[in-house]
């Protein structure tokens, strides 16, 4: 299968730069993934078409303050640092610039002196292993110090670092926010739950290979990133009850649906407290296991978000709705429009 069948037209005013002032005041595409059959509501409506009986998956990953700008300790040259993923103790994986000025040995610091690290060795892609020295709790150092890794598309700043965190976020741990739940308040929250719908939180740790472009020309050739994903016994017990009962899963996000995929697929379609890295790579023709629907956001053209998209429903109806939504002048990517495939 072509890469460029995933392919649409985008203009550049359409991509959502800065978080609208309200959470839930964003557009909903309501899409029957079946028939293609569209609506146009506004995201406070999504509790009319979720049911009672029905669980929300959301994932409960918080964002990293991941990005730090410090000086090499022996020239006071310029430094950026962008934590990835913790490897063992303090030791993160990490992308540099320049990365040509931090050799194993370099020390960097950051805040005066607050916080320290010193590369100890390289990792792919031209990263470097930092391990990291500090007084207290390191992520506490890292509030103060760190700043907000936004998607390379987003050019303006962030007034409020907590519009690029959701309501429900608790799990130190992304590179980048799961951003279809960043438009659910705590009252949509409360309202689905009086209608009778369930909630249930998996963990999954979003990394920057979200953004990485599918450079090779057929999809199968792509190599999905690896994320660490966290399913409870809570949760796990719930969605095999909702199912044992007929209700529909929903997750919120590709990140829930990669997950709750991930765990269903070794488990013969069953859900298990489980935790552990997931590279699985959604794209049509894949049969779905454990998703009934998902609420998402409009992704990049060519990405392995529009191809697991267009797995759940077909290719042509998710091109169709993306074309529809261009024309209708949605918000596009991180900070844009919401889509409800059911």
């Amino acid at each position: 299968m072509k890469v460029e069948l995933f392919d649409f037209y985008l203009p550049e005013e359409l991509i959502a730069q800065v978080p609208l002032k309200e959470r839930d005041a964003s557009r909903l595409m309501v899409l029957d993934k079946e028939t293609g059959e569209i609506e146009h509501e506004s995201f406070r409506s999504i509790t009319h078409y979720i049911n009672k009986g029905d669980c929300l998956v959301l994932n409960d990953t918080r964002v990293l303050p991941a990005r730090l700008f410090g000086v090499k300790e022996d020239t006071g040259a310029s430094i950026e640092v962008l934590l990835l993923k913790q490897q063992e103790n303090d030791v993160w994986e990490t992308l540099i610039k320049p990365a040509k000025r931090v050799k194993e040995g370099t020390v960097i610091t950051f805040g005066n002196g607050a916080l320290k690290a010193t590369c100890v060795g390289t990792a792919d892609h031209g990263g470097r292993q930092l391990k990291f020295d500090y007084e207290g709790i390191f992520y506490e150092v890292l509030e103060s110090l760190g700043e907000m890794p936004l998607p390379p598309y987003i050019k303006e700043q962030l007034d409020d670092r907590e519009r690029y965190q959701t309501v429900f976020s608790r799990e130190m741990g992304s590179a980048a926010a799961p951003t279809a739940g960043l438009h659910f308040t705590e009252e949509i929250l409360e309202a689905l739950r009086e209608k009778g719908v369930h909630i249930a939180f998996i963990t999954l740790h979003v990394g920057l290979g979200t953004f990485r472009p599918v450079n090779a020309e057929n999809v199968e050739e792509h190599e999905m990133h690896s994320e660490f994903y966290d399913v409870s016994e809570e949760t796990a017990e719930l969605l095999n009850k909702v199912r044992e009962q007929g209700g529909k899963i929903i997750t919120v996000g590709t990140t829930s649906t990669r997950t709750l995929e991930t765990v269903a697929s070794k488990n013969d379609g069953r859900f298990v407290k489980e935790n552990g890295w997931t590279n699985i790579f959604i794209y049509p023709g894949y049969q779905f296991k454990a998703v009934d629907g998902m609420i998402t956001n409009f992704h990049l053209p060519k990405s392995s978000l529009i191809m697991l998209v267009s797995a759940l429903s077909n290719r042509d109806i998710i091109m169709n709705a993306y074309e529809t939504a261009v024309k209708e002048k949605y918000r596009f990517f991180s900070f844009g429009d919401a889509m409800f495939i059911r």
